[in-house]
Protein backbone atom coordinates (compact mmCIF):
# COMPACT_ATOMS: atom_id res chain seq x y z
CA UNK A 1 0.00 0.00 0.00
CA UNK A 2 1.31 3.46 -0.92
CA UNK A 3 2.15 5.72 2.02
CA UNK A 4 -0.38 8.44 2.81
CA UNK A 5 -0.16 11.59 4.92
CA UNK A 6 -1.86 11.81 8.29
CA UNK A 7 -5.50 13.00 8.13
CA UNK A 8 -4.64 16.44 9.50
CA UNK A 9 -2.00 17.01 6.80
CA UNK A 10 -4.35 15.86 4.07
CA UNK A 11 -7.05 18.16 5.45
CA UNK A 12 -4.60 21.07 5.44
CA UNK A 13 -3.66 20.22 1.83
CA UNK A 14 -7.29 20.24 0.75
CA UNK A 15 -7.93 23.54 2.57
CA UNK A 16 -4.92 25.36 1.08
CA UNK A 17 -5.12 27.52 -2.03
CA UNK A 18 -3.85 25.67 -5.07
CA UNK A 19 -4.74 23.54 -8.04
CA UNK A 20 -3.39 20.04 -7.38
CA UNK A 21 -6.09 17.35 -7.08
CA UNK A 22 -5.98 14.94 -4.18
CA UNK A 23 -5.03 11.88 -6.24
CA UNK A 24 -2.01 13.68 -7.71
CA UNK A 25 -1.13 14.98 -4.26
CA UNK A 26 -1.11 11.47 -2.84
CA UNK A 27 1.15 10.33 -5.68
CA UNK A 28 3.50 13.23 -4.97
CA UNK A 29 3.53 12.37 -1.28
CA UNK A 30 4.35 8.73 -1.98
CA UNK A 31 7.22 9.81 -4.25
CA UNK A 32 8.52 12.19 -1.59
CA UNK A 33 8.45 9.51 1.09
CA UNK A 34 10.38 7.13 -1.17
CA UNK A 35 12.91 9.76 -2.19
CA UNK A 36 13.37 10.90 1.40
CA UNK A 37 15.02 7.56 2.19
CA UNK A 38 18.08 8.80 0.30
CA UNK A 39 18.69 11.25 3.13
CA UNK A 40 18.88 14.27 0.80
CA UNK A 41 16.67 17.36 0.50
CA UNK A 42 13.39 17.44 -1.43
CA UNK A 43 12.85 20.47 -3.69
CA UNK A 44 9.88 21.89 -5.56
CA UNK A 45 9.88 24.58 -8.23
CA UNK A 46 6.63 26.52 -8.14
CA UNK A 47 5.24 27.06 -4.64
CA UNK A 48 2.21 29.36 -5.07
CA UNK A 49 0.43 29.24 -1.67
CA UNK A 50 2.04 26.05 -0.38
CA UNK A 51 -0.58 23.40 -1.13
CA UNK A 52 1.88 20.80 -2.44
CA UNK A 53 4.60 22.05 -0.09
CA UNK A 54 2.65 20.61 2.83
CA UNK A 55 3.04 17.11 1.41
CA UNK A 56 6.76 17.51 0.73
CA UNK A 57 7.29 19.03 4.17
CA UNK A 58 5.51 16.19 5.93
CA UNK A 59 7.54 13.60 4.00
CA UNK A 60 10.73 15.57 4.74
CA UNK A 61 9.88 15.70 8.43
CA UNK A 62 9.47 11.93 8.55
CA UNK A 63 12.78 11.41 6.73
CA UNK A 64 14.71 13.96 8.77
CA UNK A 65 15.59 16.07 5.72
CA UNK A 66 14.62 19.53 4.51
CA UNK A 67 11.93 20.48 2.03
CA UNK A 68 12.99 23.37 -0.22
CA UNK A 69 10.71 25.56 -2.31
CA UNK A 70 11.68 27.86 -5.18
CA UNK A 71 9.31 30.65 -6.24
CA UNK A 72 9.38 34.40 -6.83
CA UNK A 73 5.82 34.52 -5.44
CA UNK A 74 4.62 36.97 -8.10
CA UNK A 75 2.55 34.33 -9.86
CA UNK A 76 3.05 32.53 -13.15
CA UNK A 77 1.47 33.60 -16.43
CA UNK A 78 -1.90 31.91 -15.99
CA UNK A 79 -2.30 33.41 -12.49
CA UNK A 80 -2.11 37.05 -13.56
CA UNK A 81 -5.16 39.36 -13.69
CA UNK A 82 -7.46 38.54 -16.58
CA UNK A 83 -6.60 34.83 -16.59
CA UNK A 84 -8.84 32.02 -15.37
CA UNK A 85 -6.44 31.03 -12.59
CA UNK A 86 -6.12 34.50 -11.09
CA UNK A 87 -7.14 34.90 -7.44
CA UNK A 88 -7.64 38.56 -6.42
CA UNK A 89 -6.90 37.62 -2.80
CA UNK A 90 -3.26 37.03 -3.75
CA UNK A 91 -2.75 40.65 -4.88
CA UNK A 92 -0.79 42.97 -2.58
CA UNK A 93 -3.24 45.86 -1.97
CA UNK A 94 -0.44 48.42 -1.64
CA UNK A 95 1.68 47.42 -4.62
CA UNK A 96 -1.06 46.06 -6.88
CA UNK A 97 0.97 42.97 -7.83
CA UNK A 98 0.63 39.35 -6.83
CA UNK A 99 2.37 38.23 -3.66
CA UNK A 100 1.66 34.66 -2.61
CA UNK A 101 4.40 34.58 0.03
CA UNK A 102 2.13 35.61 2.95
CA UNK A 103 -0.45 32.96 2.04
CA UNK A 104 2.33 30.39 1.71
CA UNK A 105 3.64 31.18 5.18
CA UNK A 106 0.15 31.00 6.67
CA UNK A 107 -0.36 27.60 5.03
CA UNK A 108 2.80 26.20 6.63
CA UNK A 109 2.11 27.78 10.01
CA UNK A 110 -1.41 26.39 10.25
CA UNK A 111 -0.10 22.89 9.53
CA UNK A 112 2.80 23.20 11.99
CA UNK A 113 5.39 22.57 9.28
CA UNK A 114 7.32 25.86 9.10
CA UNK A 115 10.51 24.48 10.62
CA UNK A 116 10.75 21.76 7.98
CA UNK A 117 10.71 24.09 4.96
CA UNK A 118 13.34 26.42 3.52
CA UNK A 119 11.74 28.96 1.19
CA UNK A 120 14.04 30.16 -1.59
CA UNK A 121 12.40 33.36 -2.83
CA UNK A 122 13.59 34.29 -6.29
CA UNK A 123 13.54 33.21 -9.90
CA UNK A 124 14.30 29.57 -10.55
CA UNK A 125 17.20 30.00 -13.04
CA UNK A 126 19.01 32.44 -10.75
CA UNK A 127 18.78 30.11 -7.75
CA UNK A 128 19.62 27.00 -9.77
CA UNK A 129 22.77 28.68 -11.07
CA UNK A 130 24.00 28.94 -7.47
CA UNK A 131 22.98 25.44 -6.44
CA UNK A 132 25.47 22.58 -5.94
CA UNK A 133 23.80 20.14 -3.52
CA UNK A 134 22.41 16.75 -4.66
CA UNK A 135 18.65 16.38 -4.25
CA UNK A 136 16.54 13.31 -3.56
CA UNK A 137 13.54 14.75 -5.38
CA UNK A 138 12.85 17.65 -7.72
CA UNK A 139 9.20 18.54 -8.32
CA UNK A 140 8.77 20.76 -11.39
CA UNK A 141 5.54 22.76 -11.17
CA UNK A 142 6.52 26.30 -12.15
CA UNK A 143 5.73 28.40 -15.21
CA UNK A 144 4.07 26.61 -18.12
CA UNK A 145 5.73 28.38 -21.02
CA UNK A 146 8.48 26.57 -22.89
CA UNK A 147 10.96 29.17 -21.66
CA UNK A 148 10.17 28.64 -17.99
CA UNK A 149 9.56 24.89 -18.03
CA UNK A 150 12.77 24.29 -19.97
CA UNK A 151 14.78 26.51 -17.63
CA UNK A 152 13.39 24.66 -14.60
CA UNK A 153 14.34 21.31 -16.11
CA UNK A 154 17.81 22.39 -17.23
CA UNK A 155 18.50 24.14 -13.93
CA UNK A 156 17.33 21.47 -11.51
CA UNK A 157 17.19 18.02 -13.14
CA UNK A 158 21.02 17.68 -13.14
CA UNK A 159 20.93 17.92 -9.33
CA UNK A 160 18.71 14.85 -8.89
CA UNK A 161 20.88 12.21 -7.23
CA UNK A 162 21.29 8.71 -8.63
CA UNK A 163 18.15 6.84 -7.61
CA UNK A 164 16.35 10.09 -6.87
CA UNK A 165 13.09 11.21 -8.42
CA UNK A 166 12.09 13.89 -10.92
CA UNK A 167 8.38 14.68 -10.67
CA UNK A 168 6.69 16.76 -13.38
CA UNK A 169 3.20 18.22 -13.02
CA UNK A 170 0.65 19.17 -15.70
CA UNK A 171 1.87 16.70 -18.31
CA UNK A 172 -0.87 16.67 -20.95
CA UNK A 173 -0.11 14.58 -24.07
CA UNK A 174 -3.38 15.68 -25.74
CA UNK A 175 -3.43 19.42 -26.57
CA UNK A 176 -7.21 19.39 -26.12
CA UNK A 177 -6.74 18.60 -22.41
CA UNK A 178 -4.19 21.34 -21.79
CA UNK A 179 -4.79 24.83 -20.40
CA UNK A 180 -1.49 26.66 -20.85
CA UNK A 181 0.44 24.90 -23.61
CA UNK A 182 2.32 21.64 -23.57
CA UNK A 183 5.65 22.75 -22.18
CA UNK A 184 5.59 20.33 -19.20
CA UNK A 185 4.82 17.48 -21.62
CA UNK A 186 7.77 18.43 -23.80
CA UNK A 187 10.02 18.56 -20.74
CA UNK A 188 8.78 15.11 -19.72
CA UNK A 189 9.62 13.73 -23.19
CA UNK A 190 13.03 15.38 -23.05
CA UNK A 191 13.77 13.79 -19.68
CA UNK A 192 12.92 10.33 -21.00
CA UNK A 193 14.92 10.88 -24.20
CA UNK A 194 17.98 11.94 -22.20
CA UNK A 195 18.54 8.40 -20.99
CA UNK A 196 19.02 9.75 -17.47
CA UNK A 197 15.47 9.06 -16.29
CA UNK A 198 13.08 6.11 -16.33
CA UNK A 199 9.36 6.52 -15.74
CA UNK A 200 8.09 5.11 -12.45
CA UNK A 201 4.43 6.10 -12.40
CA UNK A 202 1.75 8.31 -13.94
CA UNK A 203 -1.22 9.70 -12.01
CA UNK A 204 -3.41 11.88 -14.19
CA UNK A 205 -1.07 14.75 -15.16
CA UNK A 206 1.66 13.86 -12.64
CA UNK A 207 4.70 11.91 -13.86
CA UNK A 208 7.33 10.38 -11.59
CA UNK A 209 10.73 9.55 -13.13
CA UNK A 210 13.76 7.94 -11.49
CA UNK A 211 17.34 9.05 -12.11
CA UNK A 212 18.99 5.92 -13.46
CA UNK A 213 22.00 7.28 -15.30
CA UNK A 214 23.96 10.27 -16.64
CA UNK A 215 23.08 12.14 -19.79
CA UNK A 216 21.22 15.30 -18.83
Amino acid sequence: MAPAPEPEILAAFEAAKGFMPVDEGLALYAAAVEAGRLGLPLLEVGTYCGRSTLLLADAARAAGVAALTVDHHRGSEEQQPGWDYHDPETVDPELGVMDTLPAFRRTLHRAGLEEHVVALVGRSPQIAALWNTPLALVFVDGGHTDEHATADYEGWAPHVAEGGLLVIHDVFPDPADEFTGQAPYRVYLRALASGAFTEVSATDSLRVLRRTGPGI
